[in-house]
């Protein structure tokens, strides 16, 4: 039934929320992750990783937990339970402050994204599912039911894409599908959300730069509103592995265009080497 855990990661992903807009609310530093690296880290990512990490081994100490600013991993890749962790996602994004960041919290079980928690901080916006049991958007004193449009025609959809990088597989997509219609935004917690209020449809990211503390929380939302939650060939993404870089990428998409879709980015992913080609078979 997961009752007690979701509403254990609603708890604590407010109060990591809480700590990232106190820090965001400063002139705050930013560090990168390592020499060379491009991926900016802050004092909002570390503080709300600790948090979340000290607040879930205090009430599932059985559990693993898998946290991206936390460093050794394998431990937690023996247990049956296994929590994943994104204390900032969209760094990018609180680092300009434009709002568009999320707390993630998600419970996998059996290799297979259960329960996700999903704080858009800014927005006072809180995102939670257990697949089977429904998804919903806490925002202030409101909470309403979640599930994605009934959209089948490609032509008809809505294409959340990021707001910091515009991959040439984009203008691919959106001209083979007869896409017109988008909207931006940073966070794959938030993009989701956003398929999930329907406020868009679909979301592909032609990139094997995420991982599986990207997909957890916002896997389960997705699903337990009605959508599919993929890698980019249609294939269930498998979590409690080493491999926690989701090399195949991500598709997101409504249930009613999900057949449809998937062979379209099936064959951008192909080409671009996120996914063998059949013709190497």
């Amino acid at each position: 039934m997961l009752e007690y855990e979701e509403q254990s990661a609603i708890a604590t992903a407010r109060a990591a929320g809480q700590v990232l807009l106190e820090i965001y609310a400063t002139d705050f530093g930013v560090d990168y992750k390592g020499p060379g690296s491009s991926d900016p880290v802050t004092e909002a990512d570390r503080r709300a990783n600790a948090l979340i990490v000290s607040r879930l081994r205090a009430l599932f100490p059985d559990d693993g937990i898998v946290a991206e600013e936390s460093a050794d991993h394998s431990a937690a890749l023996n247990k049956r339970r296994i929590w994943y962790v994104d204390p900032l996602d969209g760094t990018k994004e609180f680092i300009a402050k434009n709002g568009e960041f999320a707390v993630m919290i998600g419970l996998a079980i059996d290799g297979r994204a259960q329960l996700g928690v999903v704080l858009q901080p800014s927005a006072d916006k809180l995102y939670h599912g257990v697949i089977g049991q429904g998804a919903y958007l806490i925002q202030g004193e409101q909470s309403r039911s979640l599930h994605v449009s009934e959209k089948a025609s490609p032509s008809e959809l809505c294409l959340v894409v990021s707001r910091s990088h515009r991959p040439k597989s984009t203008e691919e997509l959106m001209q083979f599908l007869g896409i017109q219609k988008e909207a931006t935004s940073g966070s794959v917690g938030v993009k989701i959300g956003l398929l999930a209020e329907q406020r868009a449809d679909l979301y592909v990211h032609v990139s094997d730069k995420s991982s599986a503390w990207d997909t957890c929380g916002p896997e389960a939302i997705l699903h337990a509103a009605g959508g599919r939650f993929t890698d980019l060939g249609g294939n269930s993404i498998v979590y409690g592995t080493r491999e926690l870089r989701t090399r195949h990428g991500i598709l997101a998409c409504n249930g009613a265009a999900f057949e449809t879709v998937v062979p379209v980015v099936r064959a951008i992913a192909e080409r671009e080497g996120l996914l063998p080609s059949p013709l190497s078979h």
